[in-house]
């Protein structure tokens, strides 16, 4: 006889899809919706993403852990009492049993790296031994191989790298809209690839040759992803001293391009020995030598790196080796890079100032961040969730009352259409600005300096401009002089999004 029922057996493989699919993908609720059947509740939203205003339970999860539990329990009885199994029905026992330990330990595994203990050595993990004898009563049932042999430390290690890069995304890449929906499901992949069954066997202790590159305009969140990406590493877990090799959230080294001259940079990132250069006193390692295997180095900016740095850094990615300014001895670098630009890094290849072998080495995984009016103009609801959330990090308790005071701002001056030139960046200074002033006013656009305002005026005397320049030109000086699309639509007797598109200058 079959190990499974026919209805068990089609719960365990939806399980099992849902199990290895990408969590912010929409095949998550289809899979979900096939597991439950008649029980699936509709989402209240087609992506999955934190709410600032609600504390939103999904109770298809509830159910499905319910279920995981009692089916798999089923399936243990079984094999216990030495019911014979196929292979293709003991894979997906495993997947089951995986999934209920990972839904039983997520909790613990949560509150460890959201607040480590402060210690310059590795935390013990106190319920690891809960853990392990969890993991022995679903895996080492006496007679019965399993056909993956799963190492316990691993899986441990596995399920913490899963619970810390959920956290990372789910609570720090917010928005409803499709365009922010794609970015968290790209950036999973990113850490675990499309394939988590390869990765787990395979490419997890490989992903540091895999170099990342987040482009995107200012503003738009991309250290947030590196971030995410970066403190998202696995890191091996050794069961006998019960405990991770380092400390999850100590391994990222962030370096900004744009604020360091070329010497500053080199000696950040490759370390110098003493006397290499003027006020060299003493030795030192850079980020490259200090990053771990596990760990991470993010260069920001990368657009702006010098030339002869640009030779040097192709030499990292190519050999992962470098050398310390003023010695020829080659160090290894074990960890990942990721680097990101606001750059057209194309079109600077194309101008020749940067490198093209350079950039075909850092682009093997790439991530798109989109400008803040794209993901407005998807989800106009998301102003309201991404305001609250900024308030609730600057004003604490008074979050509420804050968010409220800088949504009628936004609404009265400068409406809902506005663009976001700054994007994520912008807002957050807008909610700083109305919590000091009460107001929030964003710069001018070049376009409307004054010695452009007279060159224009000059030319419609001549009478040498077309209608459409003309009012497109008469828009954006009002525009200068009130401050506000809102106000401008006003003054001009026309629609906020017509003052918008001609001061755009779009067709």
């Amino acid at each position: 006889m079959a190990l499974y029922s026919s209805a068990d057996r089609r719960f365990h493989e939806a399980l099992s899809r849902l199990a290895y699919a990408n969590p912010f993908t929409t095949e998550r609720f289809d899979f979900e919706r096939e597991a439950l059947g008649d029980d699936y509740e509709p989402a209240a939203s087609g992506v999955w993403s934190r709410r600032a205003d609600i504390d939103e339970r999904r109770p298809n999860i509830a159910k499905l852990s319910e279920r995981a539990v009692a089916a798999t329990n089923r399936a243990r009885e079984a094999l216990v009492a030495g019911k014979r199994a196929t292979a293709a029905e003991l894979v997906l026992y495993e997947d089951a049993a995986l999934y209920v330990l990972y839904d039983q330990f997520r909790g613990e595994l949560q509150k460890f790296f959201v607040a480590p203990l402060a210690s310059a050595t590795p935390a013990k993990i106190t319920f690891w031994p809960k853990f392990k004898q969890a993991f022995e009563h679903f895996f080492r049932i006496a007679d019965m191989p399993l056909p993956s042999n799963y190492d316990s430390a691993h899986i441990f290690a596995g399920f913490f790298q899963i619970r810390r890069a959920f956290h990372h995304i789910f609570d720090f890449i917010v928005g409803e809209s499709q365009t922010t929906a794609r970015l968290r499901a790209t950036v999973w992949q990113s850490i675990f690839t499309h394939d988590l069954r390869r990765y787990r066997r395979t490419l997890y202790s490989r992903m540091n040759d895999i170099s990342t590159l987040v482009c995107g305009p200012s503003g738009t969140g991309k250290e947030l992803v590196a971030r995410a990406v970066g403190l998202s590493r696995y890191i091996p877990f050794d069961a006998h001293k019960q405990c991770f090799a380092d400390d999850c959230l100590g391994s990222f080294y962030a370096v900004n391009l744009s604020a360091l001259s070329p010497t500053l940079i080199e000696s950040d990132l490759f370390g110098h020995c003493k006397g290499a250069f003027t006020g060299a006193v003493a030795e030192r390692a850079g980020w490259l030598e200090q990053c771990p295997s596990f760990g991470t180095v993010f260069l920001d900016e990368i657009g702006e790196l010098d030339s002869t740095i640009q030779v040097k850094l192709l030499r990292v990615v190519q050999t992962r080796s470098f050398s310390r300014l003023g010695e020829s001895k080659p160090r290894p670098f074990d960890g990942k890079l990721i680097t990101a630009t606001n750059r057209d890094l194309a079109e600077e290849m194309r101008a020749g100032r940067f490198r093209e072998d350079l950039y075909y080495r850092l682009c093997s995984d790439l991530i798109q961040t989109t400008p803040l009016r794209d993901q407005l103009a998807d989800a106009p609801g998301d102003l309201h969730n991404l305001v609250l959330f900024i308030a609730r990090r600057i004003a604490g308790d008074d979050a509420e009352e804050l968010a409220r005071e800088v949504e009628a701002w936004i609404d009265k001056s400068l409406g809902r259409s506005y663009a976001w030139p700054g994007n994520i960046r912008e807002l957050e200074q807008c909610v700083r600005n109305c919590l000091v002033r009460g107001s929030y006013h964003p710069p001018r656009p070049k376009s409307l300096r004054t010695d452009e305002s007279r060159q224009w005026l000059a030319a419609a005397e001549q009478g040498t401009l077309t209608a459409e320049d003309l009012l497109n030109h008469y828009c954006r000086w009002i525009y200068a002089q009130v401050g506000t699309y809102e106000a401008t639509a006003e003054r001009l007797g026309i629609d906020r999004r017509t003052v918008k598109r001609r001061i755009a200058g779009e067709e």
